[in-house]
């Protein structure tokens, strides 16, 4: 899996005390840098080849501020033009979130899916975790 530490800010709190909810979203995103690149490179928005078909977050403990966090990235199923990333954020050695989301490679000039490359599936393959 791809690994990042981050640094909760303290703008990502919420009245109750801890991360508020909607930040693991844009933490995920951000942590799927890696796998975006195997499809564009120098991450050029103008040469964009994925779009996001569908995002989910399981919350299973709360994440506070002042803590490091570390997201965790694998690729959990590979498919004909799509693939599932999944995503864990950790703090205290506790697995606080689980993330998933489904890409699909895609050809906004035609506005039609594209077919995964062997190749692209072999880089996807080499992050192959086993989702739980």
């Amino acid at each position: 899996m791809f690994k990042e530490i981050i640094q909760p800010r303290f703008n990502e709190t919420d009245a109750l005390g801890h991360i508020n909810n909607t930040v693991l979203t844009a933490w995920f995103e951000g942590a799927r840098d890696p796998i975006f690149k195997i499809f564009t490179p120098d991450l050029d928005t103008r040469q964009w080849k994925l779009i996001l078909a569908s995002i989910s977050v399981q919350f299973k403990a709360e994440l506070f501020y002042g803590l490091p966090v570390e997201l965790r990235t694998g690729i959990s199923m590979i498919g004909n033009s799509s693939f599932e990333v999944h995503q864990e954020a950790w703090q205290n050695n506790q697995c606080c979130a689980v993330g998933k989301a489904v890409l699909v490679q895609y050809d906004f000039g035609a506005k039609q899916k594209l077919l995964l490359s062997l190749e692209q599936k072999a880089a996807l393959t080499e992050h192959l975790v086993s989702a739980s």
